[in-house]
């Protein structure tokens, strides 16, 4: 399992930070978007084998990742800055990424 930052923003993959799903929204949405996201993957991966339909389904993803709050506008509301894709060490979060070693 890929380690959280405490606050619960974010999970680590090879020291890059990446936005976490809004924890707001209800196991029932969540289920629903997640079910999405799965489809319109599958629908990316259909298209670049019959090359067609790739931009749509891409839509489909990043409308899906949007809704479930890892892209687009943060679902915090405290006016912290997003670090979706930064490196950690780069970030307010590089002591507590740097401890995670010890």
């Amino acid at each position: 399992m890929h380690p959280r930052t405490p606050d619960g923003r974010y999970f680590v993959v090879r020291g890059r930070l990446w936005r976490l799903s809004d924890p707001g929204l209800s196991d029932e949405r969540r289920g629903e978007l997640v079910d999405e996201l799965m489809a319109a993957r599958r629908a990316v991966r259909e298209a670049l084998r019959s090359g067609e339909g790739l931009a749509d389904a891409r839509s489909r993803v990043d409308a899906a990742k949007v809704a479930l709050g890892e892209r687009g506008p943060p679902w915090w509301d405290d006016g912290a800055p997003d670090y979706n894709r930064h490196m950690a060490r780069n970030t307010p979060y590089a002591d507590w990424f740097v401890a995670l070693d010890d």
